[in-house]
């Protein structure tokens, strides 16, 4: 429990105050209009997100706040790599782009499922 809190909780000024005497500054960050998360699975978006910086001991950390939403990263298929796959094979690009999705990107193992 942080002294002077009391049950019922801190006047934010105070607050502020005895955050900038120990060397911590808040700063928000205006306009936010989105801020995406990306892995390599997934991208985690956050419209109209409230975000805020917080500054200790000279280290940088940001706080998000809003509701967010998982969206599956689709494979991207480089153009190259399909029309390899049609020259090697005959087939189409639909059938040659769909065989790469399932090989994960793989151009061998594309090539070898589509000449089977």
């Amino acid at each position: 429990m942080i002294p002077g809190m009391g049950g019922r909780g801190m006047n934010p000024a105070k607050m502020k105050q005895m955050m900038k005497q120990m060397g911590i500054n808040i700063e928000d960050v205006d306009d936010v209009e989105q801020v995406i998360i990306r892995t390599s699975e997934k991208d985690i978006i956050f419209n109209n997100a409230k975000v805020s910086i917080m500054t200790a001991q000279g280290v940088d950390t940001y706080q998000i706040v809003g509701t967010p939403e998982e969206v599956t990263r689709e494979l991207e298929i480089p153009d190259d790599d399909i029309r390899l796959v049609v020259e090697q094979t005959g087939v189409s690009e639909e059938e040659a782009r769909e065989a790469l999705k399932n090989a994960n990107g793989d151009l061998a193992e594309a090539i070898m499922t589509l000449s089977e």
